[in-house]
């Protein structure tokens, strides 16, 4: 004889099952869409060309970089490095002359914010052609 009341009561099951499944299909959907890349630390040289000089030599406002931040215009040791200085610099070394050309020769350890400084400075004063020193090929 069956003495309890009502019939038994069943307990809500959970079925993990596919559950399961559909965080297996997006993981996998995750895994193929994925791209790994790899990022490796830039090696970078001295640029190196050949070239010929040019024929008429229009004025040259000669400035160096060193290692340390450093500038020197024409030889003369600059002693403030600022972009406003160093524009007044290239004003007053090209009073009298037409267009000259910016030559910058930077160290190879100088930083890249030194050589846009310089060359900030060089837009600055109105002066638009700049170019670079490079080293000559051992060809």
């Amino acid at each position: 004889m069956n003495f309890q009341r009502g019939g038994a009561a069943n307990e809500p099951e959970i079925n993990l099952i596919p559950l399961i499944d559909v965080l297996l299909v997006i993981l996998i959907f995750l895994m193929v869409t994925t791209t790994y890349a790899r990022f490796s630390e830039l090696q970078i040289n001295l640029p190196e060309a050949k070239g010929e000089s040019a024929r008429d030599e229009p004025k040259r406002l000669d400035i160096g970089v060193d290692a340390q931040g450093g500038y020197s215009l024409n030889n003369t040791r600059l002693s403030q490095t600022t972009v406003q200085d160093l524009s007044a610099a290239f004003k007053a070394a090209a009073v009298n002359a037409p267009d000259p050309v910016v030559i910058i020769n930077a160290d190879a350890r100088a930083t890249h914010q030194s050589v846009i400084r310089v060359m900030d400075a060089a837009r600055r004063a109105g002066l638009t052609r700049v170019t670079f020193v490079t080293k000559t090929s051992g060809e």
